[in-house]
Order: C-alpha cells, then sequence, then structure tokens
C-alpha cells in the first residue's frame, strides 16, 4: 500500500507523552507520505504548540464540542476558532459526532473540510460494508462537500443512485 493512503490518528495525550521522540518519528513516517492526524482535538492536556511543531495535516474536532453547536453554547467559539486556526495552519478539519442536519450546516458554513457521524450513515461491520461494495448490491455517491475546492474525495454508501462514472 502507498503510504499516502494511510492516515495515522493520534490523540494529544500520545502526542506530548513524550514529545521529542514523537516529534522524530511522526518526521520519519511524514517523510514516507504516512498522513497525520490529531484525534479527539481539545480534549486531551497539551499546548497549542504541538500544532507547530508536530507534522500535522489534519485537526479532529472531538464530538463533545460538535454536539451543542447549534444551541448557542460555549463550544460554538472554541469550534469557530479551531477551525479558523487549523485552516490558517494549512491543516483539514474533520468534525466528529454530527448527528443532525442542523450541525451539518454550521460546520458547512464556518469552513469545516470533513464530518464524520451518524448523520451520515452508522458503523457497519466489516462483512457488511464489504456486501455494500459488491456490483447490484450498493453504490457509491459523493457525500455533500463542506468546502468548495476540497482536495479530499470522501463517499457516502448509498442503495439508492447509479454509481459515477
Amino acid at each position: 500500500m502507498n503510504p499516502r493512503f494511510l492516515e495515522l490518528e493520534l490523540t494529544e495525550t500520545v502526542l506530548m507523552q513524550h514529545a521529542d521522540s514523537t516529534l522524530s518519528v511522526l518526521s520519519a513516517l511524514k517523510s514516507i507520505g504516512v498522513q497525520l492526524a490529531v484525534d479527539d482535538c481539545g480534549t486531551g492536556y497539551s499546548s497549542l504548540s504541538y500544532l507547530k511543531r508536530f507534522p500535522i495535516d489534519c485537526l479532529k474536532i472531538d464530538q463533545s464540542f460538535v454536539r451543542d453547536i447549534t444551541s448557542g453554547s460555549d463550544d460554538v467559539p472554541i469550534v469557530r476558532a479551531v477551525i479558523t486556526m487549523a485552516q490558517s495552519l494549512r491543516q483539514r478539519v474533520v468534525c466528529e459526532g454530527v448527528e443532525t442536519e442542523e450541525q451539518m450546516s454550521f460546520l458547512q458554513a464556518h469552513g469545516c473540510d470533513e464530518v464524520q457521524g451518524y448523520y451520515l450513515g452508522m458503523p457497519l461491520a466489516a462483512e457488511q460494508f464489504g456486501k455494500l461494495l459488491r456490483p447490484g448490491i450498493g453504490s457509491f455517491i459523493p457525500k455533500p462537500r463542506l468546502k468548495s475546492g476540497s482536495t479530499t474525495s470522501p463517499w457516502l454508501i448509498s442503495t439508492k443512485y447509479p454509481r459515477p462514472n
């Protein structure tokens, strides 16, 4: 497998435990093309310095910040700030735990690159997912892009729409 197709997700806590050795390992992985993501961003004990210190490609905003963003909670400025900061550092932003159309719309309006959550689909066992990939059983359709010009191409599984050419 080409390493550019592999993305490793590391929590803030893991990144900060042995910062110096972590930096050398992450730099080696990055040099061969592996993508690196910070998972559960904002929930661990860390410093913002890791964002410029480590070769990070993606920040994943934890669902605990996404859950109440449509009710005017204190999470709104946090989510907006993390999205803006990550984009300024040329990092992708993924928001986890999206469960409603309102959350999806909010994140789209604020420039989030990608989302994960039950709004897009429930988790599937590997066998079930494999069945959806077989011709005649399931088809792929592109999910709504969250940001125009996004370089990523995530997909949703659908059994209703024809496979794109």
